[in-house]
């Protein structure tokens, strides 16, 4: 006999329980061997640095009903995990610490200092996947990667070689955004653009000739140091007399050539644009367009070099523009100058204003790349949902730039590229060279930099399956069915696996790519620390379960549209899922035995027939839900059909015969309970993984078995019941319209009504043959039907299916009373109402009070209002019942 189920849930243990259970037994560690239904997943590695927030929490959550479904589905299921090695981030964690401690990397040397960070990893680096094991995450732990491990590593050598060898590797001297905190490059999409205070300077520049001056306009004065033209628009009449003069830089007297480029906007500040090309990736372009000189003026920490100039060398770039401004006001050089709020690129690790900046940078040649990408998701290889994202993608794919791949740290996976000292000799090879192919010289020198993270990330699908040998998990795996992640990396991640992914394995990485919505706070704005609007999942998962927590995620994931999460929403979500305990606890109390043999053939009563006719609906509407990403709908299903179909109505019209005398009537309300609620189980467990497992493992004859390989229910035609629906609809109608009387009245639960409904034929016969069970459903103590009915004076009456019924009120409800109550309720609404709308008429408080104050204070003013007509309403009603 299994063990009844305890009064109440205790998320805790039972998740502990059964994520051991399942770690145990290797639950989620699919075959290998070939044939077989295939589903694949590569989770979206999380830096090793990090702890689970909301983003993480609503991404593992839909990855792993996705999963549990599939599995349900009969598939050989592959869910992998991993971790990043986050570069630049996890430098910066270990350089914290040893600051700490008095010392810096450069003190301890690159092979010491690497060292480290493997020993931080390793102490440290568990943290986030244990909190991924938390929240029920099936993945197969068995193939646990790390980008930085040792089949990762060659994966990426052996790309990196290949590229190089095909031309579509190559080092350049290139403008890329620089970090002078972080000392190293970062690619465009690395960038993160953030609103300053800073000004907006017009600066004249004197022609050669002395007939006069042009007049440019800037933003960062200090890199006026750095210019070697001027431009115009050749179209400009204001300027085409001057194209070939020079105008002279002020303070080094440096000649800039006046150039001509439809680049220039004439329509844009004074129509003559300064040229910087160390300093500006559009200047750049235009100066290598030119063949302008390049000429750095700040330096890669940020402070002034020589070219500068004397009297500028050496000073910090903030201090620098002080200076310069001051001086070309002395000398009449500065025509203006006003504040200007402007949009500057922020490092996305250490939010250092980013400083474009000139150096001898690896990159990939990616337009070739790209472009076959780009066809795969037009051809529909690969299918991106929502379907608006393709256009982004598309977009970005379209307007791509060669990707910076160098980064000047330690930590990460280092170049492997040579150069002979001797004979100047530059090798890329898969293995560490001991000599020169030119000269033969032993005296070789590993390139300094490390690769940017997302090389590493770009080969996850295919280098975690193994690549580049061609194993099994490879061949039966690859490509995987789905990647589901932010749209925030778009870009950064999944444009590049699409694009190493076809250019290596000559497929697509995944079938689909699910772009899930933000998690923001209940008024829809973005969380931020600094917001104080933060919910840690973690917290929600101990304050009120994993189960609720990521319940409430599913529900609230509707496809394209952004989650506005709050607590008060996982707790009423914690409501749900102590209301399938209780039922579930209910129905153990019934099923002591295991049940004699489901035949759905056999099955006779409305409310049987009833419930297994929804159960087919919902079956079929979770799993089209599920399969098309609305996994809102999904659990929008589960959630009406449990808590309303199953717990509110067929748990209480089954009670007569679960506690009657008729035995043949009592075992199949047991058989069909027990089948009703084994499915229920079924289908929420890939949203609530824990308390479904702990119910059914109580289940009479599942003791203790895995839920996780339990398939989904099948289809069962025999259990469509049309007819017992329509009449189940009207039965719920009758009792619905009764209780609504009785709720409206403040008539008490306990107090015996009356029901008169006139009513013919078989929609007559059909409630009298139910008569019992409507009487104990409605709180009935009589019910009368007939055409020839005459409702007495003073009713309560509503119309269900065309026919009107009525609730005698004489003797049941004081009317008098009860219109005293509501004046004395609609007085205190009005006073409420004029309170609210003299805030909402001051002009003060409209103008000065935070926007979600006011929206507050409109919805209370709303609510109020709708409540009053509701009570005016029934004030009228009443009146009317009383005049009768």
């Amino acid at each position: 006999m299994p063990e009844s189920l305890p009064k109440g849930f205790e998320p805790r243990d039972v998740e502990k329980k059964w994520i051991d259970y399942w770690n145990d037994n290797q639950s989620f560690t699919p075959s290998d061997e070939p044939g077989g239904k295939s589903y694949s997943i590569v989770i979206p590695p999380p830096n090793v640095t990090g702890t689970l927030h909301m983003g993480h929490a609503l991404n593992l959550t839909l990855q792993d009903i996705l999963c549990r479904y599939h599995r349900q589905q009969g598939y050989d299921v592959l869910w992998v995990p991993g971790t990043d090695h986050a570069g630049i981030a996890t430098q910066n964690v270990v350089e914290k610490s040893l600051a700490a401690q008095g010392t810096t990397r450069q003190d301890l040397g690159r092979e010491e200092f690497v060292r480290q960070v493997w020993q931080w990893k390793e102490e440290y680096g568990g943290k986030i996947l244990n909190q991924i094991s938390r929240i029920g995450a099936s993945v197969d732990w068995s193939r646990l990667r790390f980008t930085m491990d040792d089949g990762l590593s060659r994966a990426v050598r052996e790309v990196f070689v290949k590229l190089y060898e095909q031309g579509l590797i190559y080092q350049g001297d290139y403008i890329i955004n620089w970090c002078i905190r972080c000392h190293t490059a970062l690619s465009d999409l690395e960038m993160e653009y953030s609103e300053v205070d800073g000004g907006l300077y017009h600066l004249r520049y004197p022609l050669e000739d002395g007939s006069g001056h042009l007049v440019v306009a800037t933003t960062r004065p200090e890199t006026m140091l750095g210019d070697t033209a001027v431009a115009v628009n050749p179209e400009d009449e204001r300027y085409r007399h001057l194209i070939g003069k020079n105008a002279v830089l002020p303070f080094l007297n440096r000649r800039l050539p006046i150039i001509g480029d439809e680049y220039v906007d004439m329509e844009f500040g004074t129509g003559c644009l300064k040229i910087t090309p160390a300093h500006d990736p559009n200047d750049f372009e235009l100066g290598r367009k030119h063949g302008l000189e390049l000429i750095q003026v700040i330096d890669d920490l940020g402070a002034m070099t020589p070219e500068a100039g004397e009297q500028f060398a050496g000073l910090d770039r903030m201090e620098c523009r002080k200076k310069i401004l001051q001086e070309l006001k002395e000398k009449d050089l500065l025509e203006s100058s006003a504040a200007h709020r402007h949009s500057v690129g922020h490092c996305y690790r250490c939010s250092a204003v980013l400083e474009p900046y000139v150096s001898r940078q690896w990159f990939v040649k990616v337009g070739p790349l790209a472009s076959k990408a780009r066809d795969a998701v037009s051809s529909g290889d690969t299918r991106i949902v929502p379907g608006q994202w393709a256009k982004t993608y598309f977009e970005w794919m379209d307007n791509i730039r060669d990707w910076c791949i160098s980064r000047q740290i330690w930590w990460g996976h280092r170049i492997p590229a040579w150069t002979c000292l001797d004979c100047g000799e530059l090798m890329v090879t898969k293995e560490d060279p001991t000599v020169c192919t030119r000269c033969e010289s032993s005296r070789l020198e590993q390139d300094q930099d490390v690769l940017d993270t997302w090389f590493s990330s770009a080969l996850w699908p295919f280098s975690t399956l193994g690549w580049p040998d061609d194993t099994r998990d490879l061949q039966k795996f690859y490509p995987t069915s789905v990647l589901v992640t932010a749209f925030d990396i778009l870009f950064f991640w999944v444009a590049r696996m699409m694009m190493m992914g076809v250019h290596f394995m000559e497929q697509v990485p995944f079938r689909d790519v699910y772009i899930h919505a933000l998690v923001r706070d209940a008024s829809g704005q973005k969380m931020s620390k600094s917001k104080g609007n933060v919910i840690d999942p973690l917290l929600m998962m101990d304050k009120y379960g994993t189960d609720a927590f990521r319940f409430t995620l599913t529900s609230l994931a509707a496809m394209g549209r952004d989650i506005k999460m709050s607590e008060d929403r996982v707790e009423g979500y914690r409501h749900f899922i102590n209301k399938i305990w209780n039922a579930a606890r209910f129905s153990l109390m019934h099923l002591q035995e295991p049940p004699r043999r489901f035949h759905a053939s056999a099955v006779d009563g409305l409310a049987h027939q009833w419930i297994l006719h929804r159960l087919e609906e919902v079956k079929d509407r979770v799993r089209d839900a599920v399969e098309n990403y609305r996994f809102n709908d999904a659990a929008q299903t589960m959630y009406q059909f449990v808590w309303h179909s199953f717990c509110d109505w067929y748990l209480e019209l089954i009670k007569p015969e679960l506690y009657g005398e008729d035995e043949a009537a009592k075992e199949q309300a047991r058989s069909n309970l027990s089948q009703v609620l084994s499915e229920i189980i079924i289908l929420l467990h890939p949203m609530i993984p824990f308390a479904t497992q702990e119910i059914w493992s109580r289940l009479p004859g599942r003791e203790n078995q895995d839920l996780s390989r339990e398939l989904y229910p099948e289809k069962r035609p025999q259990c469509s019941f049309p007819e017992a629906a329509d009449n189940m609809e009207f039965l719920q109608q009758v009792v619905t319209a009764v209780r609504g009387i009785r709720s409206e009245l403040n008539i008490a639960p306990g107090l015996k009504l009356e029901l008169l409904m006139q009513v013919d034929g078989p929609d007559r016969d059909f409630l009298m043959k139910h008569r019992d069970l409507i009487q104990g459903l409605a709180g009935l103590g009589d019910m009368q039907t007939g055409m020839d009915l005459e409702p007495p004076r003073g009713c309560g009456a509503a119309v269900v299916k065309g026919y009107e019924l009525f609730v005698p009120l004489k003797g049941v409800v004081d009317i008098q009373s009860e219109l005293a109550r509501l004046q004395k309720e609609l007085g205190k609404l009005e006073k409420d109402l004029s309170v609210v709308g003299k805030k909402l008429e001051n002009p003060g408080f409209l103008n000065n009070a935070p926007a979600d104050v006011v929206e507050k204070e409109q919805a209370k003013a709303n609510r109020i209002r709708e409540e009053k007509e509701k009570l005016q309403a029934l004030y009228t009603r009443l009146e009317g019942i009383q005049q009768e």
